[in-house]
């Protein structure tokens, strides 16, 4: 039976987007903040910007929701979040007991791999890694053309590989040092920026830092896509840093691609091309050659893919 219309849930770290699809149509879409908000907060706000799109797409079916945290699959239970204040959270049950649908939940990155596997850069790709450069770094894995979630669903936080033992601590709730997370996230672009432009005051970036202006990720990508070398500096560090932990995902899976996603891909190949050179380098023969892609995507990719989680489980169900 066709699933018809699904209401797929992307809750990142600083902010949510809720859209109604129909395959990979978007008919209905939603954009709210999400960073400040307290573990009940964040419910409230799932639940009533669920409704909107309700009331918007009556004909919808079932909720995907794609939460950046460790799930137990099986509970729906989001188990640990890295970004967010969520810990041991009933929200499958809790958002489909006050929502009167189905819900189903799983990671952000697994939906946004499951969504460029399906419609995007991924798309003929059976095996590929996901990684998506945002506020934190998070993976997903499609193995087989299905996702891979591990014993208990929590499988695949990639953004956890250590790539520097001795490393910074990571960020959040993560008790690890020298995560790749902690080293190549938006949140790092903008620490190595803020340091680059201090070293730097004659730069597009050290003006905007002296003249009061906030030197964070995004101020940092439009300075090195505007040709500031400073900014494109920083740049190759981050992408540099990425590319160590692309290489231990291509000798580890030997995927047919590893792509690449998140807010931090505006830069494109500015990050990229440091990442591609990493792997060429680090990695065995022949996973020196993997692709290494730009999603295609953009910031819908969690949504199209908790969309097309929840439309899979509804069929499979009902199959």
């Amino acid at each position: 039976m066709n699933a018809g219309e699904t209401i797929g849930v992307d809750l990142g770290g600083t902010k949510m987007l809720v859209g109604a699809l129909a395959g990979s149509e978007v008919l209905w879409e939603s954009r709210e903040a999400s960073t400040g908000q307290s573990e009940d907060e964040l419910v409230e706000l799932l639940v009533r910007e669920i409704n909107e799109a309700r009331a918007a797409r009556p004909e919808a079916r079932a909720v995907g929701l794609g939460i950046p945290a460790t799930i137990d699959h099986d509970s729906g239970v989001a188990v640990s979040a890295v970004n967010l204040p969520i810990a041991d959270l009933p929200i499958r049950d809790l958002v489909s007991e006050r929502v009167e649908l189905p819900v189903f939940v799983d990671n952000d990155a697994n939906v946004a791999a499951l969504a460029e596997y399906e419609l995007g850069a991924g798309k003929g790709k059976p095996n590929l890694v996901m990684i998506t450069v945002g506020t934190g770094i998070g993976g997903g894995l499609i193995l087989g053309g299905e996702i891979y979630r591990g014993a208990s669903g929590a499988g695949a936080e990639l953004g956890h590989t250590v790539i520097q033992a001795d490393g910074p601590p990571c960020q959040g709730n993560c008790p690890n040092h020298g995560c790749v997370e902690a080293l190549a996230s938006g949140t790092a672009l903008g620490r190595e920026g803020r340091a680059a432009a201090e070293s730097a005051p004659d730069s597009a970036i050290g003006k905007l830092l002296a003249a009061g202006e906030e030197v964070d990720g995004h101020a940092v990508t439009d300075a090195a896509l505007a040709g500031d070398e400073t900014a494109v500096g920083v740049f190759e560090l981050i992408g540099s840093r990425l590319g160590v932990a692309l290489s231990s995902f291509a000798n580890i899976f030997q995927p047919d691609a590893i792509v690449v996603g998140g807010g931090v891909i505006a830069a494109g190949d500015l990050l990229l091309e440091p990442a591609r050179r990493e792997v060429r380098e680090r990695a065995l023969r022949p996973m020196s050659e993997t692709p290494i892609l730009a999603a295609t995507l953009g910031n819908d990719a969690g949504m199209i893919g908790a969309a097309a989680l929840a439309r899979t489980e509804l069929e499979r169900g009902e199959g």
